[in-house]
């Protein structure tokens, strides 16, 4: 089975997935998009949002049904714990990132608000830095309420809910929030960027990753 990633190096989605694949040990072809509003890539993905999974000529779009093709077909090893209610959390902190923060701030969000609604510079730093404080506090104390510390976010090995994290965390930085009231996503991000898994997948280590 060829597994081919069509992304870019500056996209979170993809980041995630490229982490989730990594963890898996899973070979791919990495497909970089110059564009996603190209009429190219809208006859691979319809919706013009990356990344997608081209598996043997077939794709698969959204990153989280990516993820889910990926743990059904590729279950050993999972990127879910073993506890049912951790996998349940798991998720749970993963769609609070994928569902909830993610699609209000990401770049299509942003154009229409500068160009359409005319927020200037200032309101569009403000917009996102609500966002994400609102979406990394309630993180932050999902992560305190659970039962037992742990290295990562529910458990000693790294989860889809670390391969979502550690990809916004890099978007709030970049847009210049401020993180330090987040100890303990802090120090999970911390930890997960110690891994290979992690480290392959970061923006900077894509092939078209500007010079």
């Amino acid at each position: 089975m060829k597994l081919r990633l069509h992304t870019r190096y500056q996209n979170s989605a993809g980041q995630r997935v490229r982490i989730v694949l990594n963890l898996k040990g899973l070979d791919y072809e990495y497909v970089a998009i110059s564009s996603p509003s190209s009429t190219s890539y809208a006859t691979i993905n319809p919706q013009q949002l990356m990344p997608t999974l081209e598996v043997d000529g077939r794709f698969i779009a959204q990153s989280m049904a990516i993820v889910e093709f990926l743990e059904e077909r590729y279950p050993t090893p999972s990127v879910f714990p073993a506890d049912t209610f951790l996998r349940a959390e798991t998720r749970a902190f993963s769609h609070a990132i994928t569902s909830d923060l993610h699609p209000i701030n990401n770049n299509r969000v942003r154009r229409y608000l500068s160009g359409v609604v005319g927020a200037d510079d200032e309101k569009m730093a403000r917009w996102y830095k609500h966002w994400i404080e609102k979406a990394f506090t309630s993180l932050e104390t999902q992560l305190a309420r659970r039962s037992q510390p742990s290295v990562f976010c529910f458990g000693d090995e790294p989860t889809l809910a670390d391969a979502c994290l550690v990809p916004q965390m890099d978007n709030a930085r970049r847009f210049n929030c401020e993180l330090s009231g987040y100890p303990l996503l802090l120090g999970i991000d911390t930890e997960c960027r110690k891994l290979d898994a992690f480290a392959r997948a970061a923006p900077e280590a894509q092939p078209d990753f500007p010079d």
